[in-house]
């Protein structure tokens, strides 16, 4: 049979639920929404999901030389002994080094004063090795740099346990579990004692609370107690931890999708009680810099597109501190981020019409006067441009990350007295498609309200003036922003033929705090329009074959996907749903699941009839009907703790029994990983090479 979903015998299965399929053989009359998928606990869903990889395996044996030969050749076209680039702390300059054939980096350092005398003080492999599943949270060197503290999960749950050695070769210490992933120090460091601060979880995995860990440098171990500094009980706020360049303030933000509050403590003295430095008000974000007698605070109060304003040190505590504004709120510029140095401030701004985002300079003189610079030149229009790690609140030279969807990661000393630029290192790619055969461009689609959407494409220079067969990809939710990125892995698809889109939703933040705020709540619609406008303007401007073009999304990306698939099926060949966000009502309906509380202000809260008829109206679980759906591929995850295995299981479970074409509905389980996949790049590379095999076949790539 040949069409457009392919040409293999086995596409040649009647439309209806197949008699062989997993949702035939665990259907329940009494449960058609698949409920009792839910009761991991239950023998018959692990075997059900067992089955459903049973299937996916014998549907895709075919394509198995396929996947093999996209992985062969994806480890070919990078370089798989990396070593980063060094960075000199005060006492010591640290890196870390990828052995060919490992999965994880070994870590190393060197006295400044003798670069000879290198010492490897942490081995990842080593300790990954004992572990089906290893994920690294944070590491943290303590202020004199002689003390590694880090947390680890070996399990994917996103449940880390806290550990502590001396540098270099001390013997690991395991001093909490069942913590959060960050960690920071205080700068009360002594030669015997030392401060740690970490966060914890409530029963829904919301990290609820920062404590204090006061730690023995002579004995470490487990029987300290830690210290409660501050819990957060609204249960749509999240607790996180920093500190601020200058190394004089501990950060505690408390924050919900749509409101902040930060809290302040003496990094010096972090026993003493926390200070809020601005109380919540609901819509109000804001995040907060330091330098020497001033703070920062970057906030939306005055504008969705943020203002920068600054106070005198010497007011912090004050009932009403006279916050001065430096930057005034802008129409077509959203201030994105502030990094505070001993000279000034570096500054990221995205331009809403050009859905680009600049680097500038803010300097200051003795009195506070303040000049600002011109952006730094960019190598390319769309890439992305970011300060990379600047750990010395007086340095001179900045460290700069540059790429985009042709070019592959740079970094450049930039030094800010002489303006010089120095490559310091390129990712470099191996094989027969280089860089500069790539072309990328940016178009735009008008959805339904006559909004002008960013499309951005990448395909093979010497095809550009053709139809291509496409994959499109999109995200669209709380304010993520799609900025150009380079992939190795992407060029298996570019090579054979095949064209890869970003659309820039709604939802996203890609022109501003006002393209996320209205692509969410009332406004989600949006979302899905300005995809399959997206879609429509590729094949319109000759860019892509219209029977050519699939979808993919991961997880808030796999709602948009599922939505439009159930809208518009027929205008794409397939859809890949990673880890997806489906089930999105009744998730929203159970406060005792992890996330839920906290994603009431970025879809809503249904215990509001009108909010529940609204998500009912587009989530993809409650959307599904007999249709010819095309090709799909859905994976989970077993430990995924942000979108429950059971999501995607029930979604494939009801669109198998719905669908009304041949083409296969499949589903794989990881049921070794979490919500961000395999542990080990290896591991997670071979997982992209099956998805690109699938993709290929899709669009018609593949090898008959």
């Amino acid at each position: 049979m040949i069409s457009r979903y392919g040409t293999y015998e086995f596409m040649k299965a009647q439309p209806g639920m197949h008699s062989g399929s997993p949702a035939s053989r665990y259907y329940r009359a009494n449960d058609p929404q698949w409920h009792w998928l839910e009761e991991r606990d239950d023998p018959e869903v692990s075997a059900f999901l067992e089955a459903a990889n049973d299937q996916q395996a014998a549907w895709f044996a075919p394509l198995a030389p396929l996947e093999e030969a996209l992985y062969q050749s994806h480890l070919t076209r990078r370089e798989l002994a990396v070593t980063s680039l060094k960075t000199t702390l005060d006492h010591f300059t640290f890196w870390n080094e990828t052995g060919a054939e490992d999965d994880y980096p070994r870590w190393w350092r060197h006295p400044n004063s003798q670069s000879e005398q290198n010492e490897c003080f942490f081995d990842v492999c080593a300790r990954a090795a004992e572990h089906d599943f290893y994920d690294m949270g944070d590491m943290a060197l303590s202020p004199d740099e002689q003390w590694l503290a880090w947390t680890e999960d070996t399990q994917g749950d996103e449940r880390f346990s806290l550990w502590l050695k001396a540098l270099p070769s001390g013997t690991p210490v395991q001093l909490l579990s069942d913590i959060g992933a960050g960690l920071c120090w205080a700068e009360d460091q002594t030669a015997t004692t030392a401060t740690l601060l970490f966060t914890r979880f409530d029963a829904t995995q919301r990290p609820d609370s920062v404590w204090r860990l006061p730690l023995s440098l002579v004995a470490p171990d487990a029987s300290t107690e830690p210290e409660l500094v501050l819990r957060e009980e609204d249960t749509e706020f999240w607790l996180g931890i920093g500190k601020t360049r200058s190394r004089d303030w501990l950060l505690l933000e408390s924050g919900s999708k749509d409101t902040s509050e930060i809290h302040l403590l003496p990094a010096r003295s972090p026993a003493e009680t926390p200070r809020c430095i601005q109380q919540r008000q609901a819509g109000v974000e804001y995040s907060i810099d330091h330098r020497p007698g001033s703070f920062y605070r970057l906030h939306n109060q005055t504008g969705a597109h943020f203002q920068l304003d600054y106070l005198p040190e010497a007011q912090l505590g004050h009932s009403q501190p006279d916050w001065k504004a430096l930057i005034a709120h802008r129409q077509n510029i959203t201030l994105e981020g502030v990094d505070a140095f001993a000279w000034g401030l570096m500054l990221a701004e995205r331009d809403h019409a050009q859905a680009q985002v600049y680097l500038r300079r803010l300097v200051f003189d003795a009195r506070h006067s303040c000049t600002l610079d011109e952006h730094l030149t960019l190598p390319e229009q769309p890439c992305s441009q970011m300060l990379d790690d600047a750990p010395h609140f007086d340095s001179q030279v900045l460290r700069l990350r540059e790429e985009s969807f042709t070019q592959p990661p740079s970094w450049f000393a930039l030094d800010l007295a002489s303006g010089e630029r120095t490559l310091l290192k390129r990712v470099p790619v191996y094989g027969s498609l280089q860089p500069e055969q790539l072309t990328s461009r940016r178009l735009w689609a008008t959805s339904n309200d006559g909004e002008q959407v960013p499309v951005s494409v990448v395909m093979r220079a010497d095809l550009a003036d053709q139809p291509l067969p496409t994959l499109l990809y999109g995200y669209g939710a709380y304010g993520e922003a799609l900025d150009p990125w380079f992939s190795i892995a992407r060029l298996e698809l570019l090579e054979r033929g095949a064209a890869f889109a970003v659309a820039h939703v709604r939802g996203g933040g890609e022109r501003g705090e006002p393209w996320y705020l209205n692509g969410k709540m009332v406004h989600k619609e949006n979302s899905f329009n300005d995809f399959l406008a997206a879609r429509e303007a590729l094949v319109e401007q000759g860019v892509s074959d219209a029977q050519r073009i699939a979808a993919y999304g991961a997880s808030a990306g796999g709602l948009l996907i599922g939505t439009c698939i159930n809208r518009a099926p027929e205008k794409f060949c397939a859809a890949l749903l990673d880890v997806p966000f489906l089930d999105v009502l009744r998730t929203m309906q159970n406060p005792e699941l992890p996330l839920t509380t906290a994603e009431y202000s970025e879809w809503g809260n249904p215990e509001d009839a009108e909010v529940a008829e609204r998500i009912r109206g587009y989530s993809p679980i409650d959307n599904i009907k007999a249709q010819a759906y095309p090709a799909l591929w859905i994976e989970g995850s077993w430990f995924d703790t942000r979108v429950s295995y059971w999501e995607p299981a029930k979604f494939y479970a009801q669109i198998a029994q719905q669908q009304q074409a041949a083409a296969p509905v499949l589903m794989r389980t990881d049921m070794s990983s979490g919500h961000g996949g395999a542990s080990g790049r290896f591991k997670a590379w071979r997982d992209t090479a099956r998805q690109d095999a699938f993709i290929l076949w899709a669009l018609g790539l593949s090898p008959e």
